[in-house]
């Protein structure tokens, strides 16, 4: 930098001299010249002071300037311009009429602390000059902290502990200085100060201040201030801290109690410990009688207080109360103590003695209080009247207080029934008179008890009713009365009228009342020994039950068995009787022993021979009490063992249909019935798990086939076993099935003439003649042919064959086995060649430069040959040439050759002829091939299924132009102006429509469509829907529904938009001539004006504008030559035929993918795979737009309206019934 100073002064130097000496080389003027003034300050500069951020200016004017004027830093040169390179923030004001050149500083910093100098150069006759001022920067401390404590710390110290406090004021200019302060009175302590230069003109105060606090320093704020010439007096920066000193509590005292003042029991007392000063606040905790009590202490400031609140109870007489005060600077807590005093009288007065007593007993009672403070004293009354005769005595309780005592001795006289003490205790301090009584009951005996309800010696018969009485009179206290049993309680009310006790049991007499005892006893404590009353009851009684018994257990035929019958106990005693089936059979042995209550046990015996028929067989035992004319029995049924046997079924030959489920359930008869199953067939069993997932299950007598087959039939055989042998059962199973046709007769062709026969080979059961026919639809069967069945064939035969014999005999057959089965069994009639001649066999397109199909179908017998020809001549078919053909049979009778034509040119366009020939003769047809074209309308359109409101429409397509082909449908309701519109599915020529109206009038239409455009729409049909019971009616009709308004309308639109669309056509053409011509003018500018970019955007716009008028979205329009972009992929070239390359495929471009095209080709990038087809659909000006609401279709630079709207982009469409139908998502 040094050196461009001295080179820039150099330069001035020389151009000094150079006027000079050109100045002493012009001639000397002629007459004398007064010498020019010489450049001087008229304003220097002078020294500044300002403050770090603020703006200055350095001034310097200077007069008769001659020289160039720059400004100088520390003697670096600033340059002659007014911007200055390298300091962003200086700039050289110029006034040129007041020859100032002022420097002007923005957001002045430290580094801009300097020496300046403004600089005249020198001129000639003008010296440099010079003029110095010095610019210093006053930079205020950036902070100020006392290190180690964030702005308003609170300080802990202990108290006289020493407490250094260090404050710092950084990055000032010149040092700050740092004055202490206690609260806002300044600190007399002289602090010790230090000043660092931290950075060049950066300087750092450090204060240190040395504390030693006290108590009365706590909560004192120390701050420290920084004081500098560029901070504002009214704003000072402070860093403040609060001191915390520690230091302990002082001695706790009480309020709110004093020592022995008296309380009373149940009084609400609150003592209330204090301490004053502490930090941290003193913690105070109560003590009672030594245990530590949780109580809450609030702190206000530095008074803690902790107030104890309780109510005042017996033991808190004498309780020592202590509370204590520490914190953390306390070495042993202090404390303050007091004892209670409470008063009370006694809670209550015990008494303690007999409770009853005889006349002439003396009896002792006892009366004891609870404590009281101060003692209590006691006084006795009997029966309301006072008695003096008592002992007293004081002593003191464990618990606090004191307990007295009293005894009194007292006769028992016969005067009263009852004697009642009372025991009063009296506390004199405090009034309260405490009272307990006691009584004393006299003791009587009663009278003995009464016992009536029954007379000895009579008899009760079991069943009765029997009511027994018990009575005793008088007796202290009332005595219990209780029955007894045999010894044994019996629980019966009692109940107490004027001092007489009465009970009565109810008894329902039975056979265990027999000798029985029943004692009333009557009992009271005037009395050791209980009096009783007792009677003995006799009772009749029958049996109740009769066991049987059979001897042996296990009863076979050829043993004689022993039948035992014993009764229950009866008095007086039973009669035994057997029965067989109701009659009565002879028994042996009639024997009677003792049983229970004092009855007779009897037995009857009987001997009987077993054989299997007396399995089953019922015999009775019959006990009879004659005297009382009741009786008991019981039966048993013999069990019999045997082995199992088999019910004889109706018939052993079970049928069953193939395919639903087979049942069988074969029962046999045993004892025991405990049986076992085991299902058999040609020797192998057959699996009983229900888990093995097999048709064929046996389920112990049951024989499960969940799906019934042929082959399921046969013998199967049943075993049944149980413990005492087995038993064979065997059944046939018959299966019967549903027909099937094995074989027809096929392959061979008949001769006009001759005689023909048609087979049909069946397997059905059942299958008889009458379950096979032949049908065909509108052939004599009756009078052309003889039917005739054997073996299970089914013979058709016709006596002499006809060309109208061909076709399809259907062979059925039905045994009501399930469903009927047919085939159709093809009669061939040797036959010339027949060509078909429909649009789908004759008409055909393709693109250029694709491999092109056209097919030739006959039919024919025998087989025939194809051959093709062009303008007269034979095609030569070979592999490398431009022609292939490859033959197929389609059927017995139909035959097609498929004509290829490889890369199609212009040239292969127009007329072939197909030549077929057999043995029989030939015949020639012509095929059409021509470019792709717009598809011809369908060429009927039929009604399916009609509901009330829906229907099905079907119709048979036209030529389809070469290409995929969709179909669209209108509909609209009688009396409605415009159509509604509802697209086809791709690929079908079907459509059904619901929510329509009931009853109502409808006209529908159908028209096809290609990517090349759409047909016509059919004349619409009529039909009106059916309402209940109401048919519904179509017909055909040629009327044009639309009215002619609206067709003059539409008419006038299009003649509009074909001036239109030639107006554009034209304009097109004259400005891409003008473009052309503006492209090959080489252009100079790099950079476009504004004008021209403004020009090319109007002309864009009005493009678009342009384009956008032709766009025509009137969805009325009937024959609409647009339909909505294609759904699926389509090909020229469809299988079977081998030759087919799918190579040769290819889909139309999607202009959204491939719109970039290559000027030096003219092909859209992206495309070189493509075929020639889609090269050839881009350059005739063929376009597809991609499926949008906006796109619509383009031919040859034509915009096309369309009918409807195009399908959303989701790949649904939206219908007539407000609903949506689905399609298949566009692929590219």
């Amino acid at each position: 930098m040094q050196f461009w100073i001295t080179l820039t002064f150099a330069v001035l130097l020389a151009t000094t001299i150079c006027h000079v000496m050109a100045a002493v080389a012009a001639p000397a003027p002629a007459a004398q010249v007064a010498a020019p003034a010489v450049q001087k300050f008229h304003l220097t500069p002078h020294d500044l002071q300002i403050l770090e951020g603020t703006d200055t200016l350095l001034r310097c004017e200077v007069s008769n300037r001659a020289g160039k004027v720059q400004w100088t830093k520390d003697g670096f040169a600033l340059g002659f311009s007014a911007v200055i390179p390298g300091f962003p923030r200086y700039s050289v004001l110029v006034d040129a009429k007041q020859n100032a050149y002022n420097l002007q500083i923005k957001n002045a910093t430290l580094e801009d602390d300097a020496e300046y100098q403004c600089q005249v150069g020198p001129a000639a006759g003008n010296p440099a000059i010079r003029a110095n001022a010095k610019l210093s920067i006053v930079a205020a401390p950036s902070s100020i902290v006392i290190e180690g404590y964030a702005r308003n710390a609170r300080v802990e110290v202990e108290e006289r502990q020493n407490l250094t406090l260090h404050c710092i004021a950084e990055n000032a200019n010149p040092a700050a200085e740092i004055v202490w302060f206690q609260g806002e009175v300044p600190v007399s302590t002289a602090p010790i100060v230090t000043v660092n230069q931290t950075a060049p003109k950066r300087f750092t105060t450090s204060s240190t201040l040395q504390l030693q606090p006290r108590a009365e320093d706590d909560y004192k704020e120390f701050s420290c201030e920084a004081r500098h010439k560029a901070l504002p007096p009214d704003v000072p920066m402070r860093a403040q801290v609060q001191l915390s000193v520690l230091y302990p509590p002082g001695a706790p005292f009480f309020e709110g109690y004093s020592q022995g003042e008296p309380l009373h029991r149940g009084q609400e007392v609150q003592v209330a410990c204090r301490s004053r000063g502490g930090n941290p606040p003193a913690q105070l905790t109560w003590y009672r009688n030594g245990v530590a009590i949780s109580s809450p202490q609030r702190t206000s400031g530095r008074l803690s207080e902790n107030v104890y609140k309780f109510t005042a109870a017996a033991e808190d007489n004498g309780a020592n109360l202590v509370c204590e005060a520490t914190n953390l600077l306390a070495t042993t807590p202090l404390r303050a103590e007091l004892n209670l005093t409470v008063l009370y009288a006694p809670k209550d007065v015990y008494l303690s003695g007999a409770n009853q007593a005889k006349v002439g007993d003396s009896v002792q009672l006892s009366c004891v209080t609870a404590p009281s403070n101060p003692q209590a004293r006691i006084s006795w009354s009997i029966n309301g009247r006072p008695l003096d005769n008592s002992t007293y005595k004081t002593t003191s309780s464990t618990d606090g207080g004191w307990v007295s005592s009293s005894n009194i001795s007292l006769t028992i006289d016969t005067q009263s029934r009852t004697f009642i003490a009372v025991c009063h205790a009296l506390n004199t301090e405090l009034t309260q008179n405490v009272v307990g009584s006691h009584t004393v009951n006299v003791l009587y005996p009663p009278s003995p008890p009464l016992l009536t309800g029954y007379n000895d010696g009579d008899i009760l018969i079991s069943g009765s009713i029997l009511k027994l009485q018990c009575s005793s009179a008088g007796g202290n206290p009332p005595p219990t009365l209780q029955w007894y049993k045999n010894d044994k309680i019996i629980n019966a009310p009692s109940k107490l009228v004027d001092s007489k006790i009465t009970s009565e049991l109810s008894l329902l007499v039975n056979a265990s009342d027999n000798n029985a005892i029943y004692k009333c006893k009557v009992q009271n404590a005037a009395i050791d020994i209980p009096l009783f009353a007792t009677k003995t009851l006799g009772v009749h009684f029958p049996p109740e039950t009769v066991k049987i018994s059979v001897v042996p257990k296990n009863l076979v035929p050829g043993i004689r068995a022993k039948l035992i019958c014993d009764s229950s106990s009866s008095n007086p005693p039973a009669k035994i009787s057997w029965w067989k089936d109701g009659i009565p059979v002879e028994g042996l042995s009639l024997a009677n022993r003792p049983g229970l209550w004092g009855g007779s046990v009897s037995t009857l015996e009987m001997y009987v021979n077993i054989t299997q028929d007396l399995d089953g067989i019922v015999y009775t035992c019959q006990s009879h009490n004659e005297v009382l004319q009741r009786s008991v029995h019981e039966t048993i049924s013999l069990d019999i063992l045997y082995p199992p046997k088999f019910e004889t079924p109706q018939s052993t030959t079970f049928v069953g249909v193939e395919g639903a489920p087979f049942h069988v359930e074969l029962l046999a008869s045993g004892n025991p019935m405990v049986i076992s199953y085991t299902w058999t067939k040609d020797g192998l069993p057959i699996s009983s798990n229900s888990l093995s997932g097999q048709r064929l299950i046996s389920d112990g007598p049951r024989l499960n086939i969940s799906r019934l087959s042929r082959n399921d039939a046969g013998v199967y055989i049943c075993e049944a076993l149980n413990s005492q042998g087995t038993a064979l059962l065997e059944i046939q199973v018959a299966v019967e099935y549903a027909p099937t046709i094995t074989a027809v007769s096929e392959g061979r062709s008949f001769v006009a003439g001759e005689p023909a026969v048609l087979a049909c080979h069946i397997q059905a059961r059942p299958l008889e003649a009458a379950h096979v026919r032949w049908s065909r639809d509108g052939y004599d069967l009756a009078t052309r042919t003889i039917s005739s069945f054997e073996n299970g064939t089914a013979l058709l035969q016709i006596a002499s064959v006809e060309r109208s014999d061909i076709g399809n005999f259907t062979c059925i057959v039905d045994n009501q086995r399930g469903a009927p089965a047919a085939q159709n069994v093809l009669l061939v009639v040797q036959t010339a060649p027949e060509i078909d001649h429909s649009p789908a066999f004759t008409r055909y397109a393709a693109r250029l430069g694709v491999r092109a199909q056209l097919i030739c179908r006959s039919l024919a017998s025998p087989q025939p040959s194809f051959i093709w020809r062009r303008h007269g001549k034979d095609l030569k078919m070979q592999r490398r040439n431009k022609f292939k053909s490859a033959e197929r049979q389609v059927d017995a009778l139909n035959f097609e050759s498929a004509l290829l034509i490889e890369n199609t040119s212009p040239d292969d366009y127009g007329q072939y002829e197909c030549v077929v020939r057999n043995a029989l003769g030939q015949a020639s047809t012509t095929l059409e091939f021509s470019k792709p074209s717009r598809p011809d309308a369908p060429q009927q359109l039929r009604v399916g299924n009609v509901s009330d409101t829906g229907v099905d429409l079907n119709w048979t397509p036209g030529f389809d132009g070469g290409m995929q082909t969709y179909f669209r449908l209108r509909l609209k309701q009688h009396g409605e102006d415009k159509y509604k519109y509802v697209d086809a599915k791709p690929g079908h020529q079907n459509i059904s429509l619901d929510g329509l109206k009931p009853g109502a009038t409808y006209y529908f239409s159908v028209m096809a469509a290609n990517e090349a455009g759409g047909s016509k729409f059919m004349p619409d049909i009529k039909l009106t829907l059916s309402k209940g019971s109401q048919p519904h009616s179509a017909e055909y009709t040629e009327k044009d529904e639309l009215p002619n308004v609206m067709i003059i309308g539409i008419t006038s639109a299009a003649m509009v938009l074909l001036v239109l669309n030639a107006a554009l056509v034209a304009w097109f053409v004259i400005r891409r001539q003008n473009k052309s011509q503006s492209e090959a003018e080489p252009s100079n500018d790099d950079v476009y004006s504004k004008d021209d970019s403004q020009s090319v955007y109007k002309a864009d716009v009005q493009k678009k504008a342009a384009a956008s008028t032709y766009l025509v979205e009137n969805v009325d329009i009937i024959q609409s030559t647009a339909y909505p972009p294609k759904y699926q992929e389509s090909s020229m070239c469809t299988p079977p035929y081998p030759l087919c390359n799918p190579d040769f495929t290819r889909t139309l471009p999607n202009p959204k993918r491939h719109s970039q095209r290559n000027s030096a080709t003219g092909m859209i990038e992206g495309m070189q795979m493509r075929s020639k087809d889609d090269h050839m659909l881009i350059s005739n000006g063929l376009y597809i737009p991609s499926p949008s609401p906006a796109s619509s279709l383009v031919i040859k630079g034509s915009y096309i309206s369309s009918p409807s709207p195009a399908p959303p982009a989701d790949g649904s469409y939206f219908n007539m019934s407000d609903k949506y139908m689905s399609y298949p998502p566009v692929t590219y």
